[in-house]
Parts: structure tokens; sequence; C-alpha cells
């Protein structure tokens, strides 16, 4: 249900990325995202210098002398947008994991708008939860950012397969997309190297700091719950456990960047007790720069 309070986090949160997006599409975003394609623009008089595979023979034979065919590319371009929404994002030291993929979609969204592409949303946890097709617009992309805001779960799990191959099935031309979750899932590598072949995909792996390091004045056993199955379990917070964790976390990180480096796709690590903007940004420096 949209509230007072929704609307009022939906404002907040179009002034507070509208810095973002202007830094952001000061040609960064324009230059690493590309269109579909080249599409005709004109003809004009052959110029030395010219590559001469661009002459249009028709043209020249009816005026009599050399023209040459003029292109441009096509901006016409969708950006996807696949959130993960399971009970597991609900967990933050600082702010939770669902409340700063929210905000990043938004930035994400008022860039594509910014350089007139289309933009969708699917929010997924172990079912799809919603789908909005892409379109244009500043209007459509309110309504994407409220259903980002407001929209009730209704699974508790993940599971990144379905929704890939989900895209796969309703996506008929390539999306740049941006697959934003904490990839606490197994068995979606093969999906996401599939999807890759026909779309250019981002992975944008979203991790609390205290999944990788307890604070050091914690001790003593803590009952923790899983957010996703509600199964309780002890942890001992030892030293021994600590290190552990830290293992258990950095393994976790370098096994999903071989994913996506096995798959072709780009990934960007965020933590949600740092800004998302400094990434973001170095991402797309790095990507523009190739």
């Amino acid at each position: 249900m949209i509230t007072k309070e929704i609307l009022a986090n939906v404002r907040r949160i179009e002034i507070r990325t509208r810095k973002i997006v202007n830094e952001m599409t000061a040609g960064a975003y324009h230059s690493v995202f590309k269109g579909r394609g080249v599409e005709f623009a004109e003809v004009r008089e052959y110029l030395p210098g010219d590559d001469v595979r661009t002459i249009d023979w028709n043209v020249t034979a009816r005026m009599g002398a050399p023209f040459i065919k003029k292109f441009q590319e096509e901006r016409d371009m969708t950006v996807f947008l696949m959130v993960d929404i399971s009970a597991s994002g609900d967990f933050g030291s600082q702010r939770s994991r669902n409340n700063m993929a929210a905000e990043i979609a938004a930035v994400l969204s008022f860039s594509a708008i910014r350089n007139k592409d289309h933009v969708g949303l699917m929010l997924f946890s172990d079912t799809e939860e919603l789908h909005l097709p892409p379109k244009k617009g500043k209007k459509h992309v309110m309504r994407l950012v409220r259903e980002l805001l407001a929209h009730e779960r209704k699974g508790k799990g993940s599971d990144i397969k379905m929704a890939l191959d989900k895209l796969m099935k309703t996506a008929k031309q390539k999306t740049v997309t941006f697959l934003i979750s904490d990839l606490m899932c197994e068995n979606f590598e093969h999906s996401l190297t599939v999807a890759a072949r026909k779309h250019d995909i981002i992975v944008l792996h979203l991790m609390d700091p205290l999944e990788k390091e307890l604070p050091k004045e914690l001790s003593g056993r803590i009952l923790m719950e899983d957010a996703e199955t509600h199964q309780f379990s002890f942890f001992n917070s030892s030293a021994r456990e600590k290190k552990l964790l830290q293992e258990r976390s950095e393994k976790l990180i370098e096994r999903n960047k071989e994913i996506c480096r096995k798959a072709g796709v780009d990934l960007i690590h965020i933590e949600t007790g740092e800004d998302y903007v400094q990434p973001l940004m170095n991402f797309f420096k790095k990507r523009g720069a190739k």
C-alpha cells in the first residue's frame, strides 16, 4: 500500500539521487553503455580521407559526384533492473541491503531516463514478485521507485536462476541488466552464463560489514536466526570462530568473482556500511576507458 511515508521516501530518494545522477551522466554513462547499433542519418559529398566503404553508389550515380552515407549511434537502449528482495536483505548493521538496493536501483533508473533510455524492473525472491516492462519517462520511473519501496514481499528465499531464466523468456532484445543481490544463492552459474551471451549484465553484490567481521568487543554465545528459513542457531564468538567467519566471507567473495569471471560479466562489490556512489563511479570510469 502506498502511504504518505512511502511517498515522502520516494521524494527523498529523488532529491538525494539527483546530484549523483548528474555526476554519473556527465559523459560516463553514455560512453559506457552504447545503444543497439547505428542508424542512417544523412548523405553528404565525399571528402578526402572518408572511408570509401561508406560511399552511396546510388546517390553518386544520380549526382555525378561521390556521396557517402553518414551514420549515428542508435541510442534506443533498454536498462533492466533485477532486484533481489529476499528476507536476508532485511538485515543491516547500519542500513538494510534492501534499502540500499532500492536507492541504487533508483539512481540507475534516473540515469537511464536522463539518457532517454527505456528502463524496466523485476523484483524477485524465490519467485518473481513483480515485473514492470521497460518504458521511458519520469512518470514510469517514479512508479518504479514506489514499487521498490512499497512492495510487500511474498517469498522468503532467493532464486537467482529463476530470475535469470525469466529475463531470457521476457526480454526479446538485448538489455543492459543490473542484477542487485547479496548472491546468497546456489546453482545460478549456468543461467548467468547463458543470459550474458545475449545481455550486457552487471552484478552488484551487496554485503554487510558484519558478514565479514564481527565487532571485537562481542563475546560469548550468540543466538542467531536465519531470515529466510527462520531456523535458530548458536554462534560462539570466540577468536577462532570470528576468524572462520572472516574466511567464509572471503571465500564467498572469491566464489562470486569467479562465477562472474567465467560468465563474462562485470561485478561491483558494495558494502552497506559504505557509500555506494564511489564503487559505481569507479566502474563507469574503468569500463568507459576500455
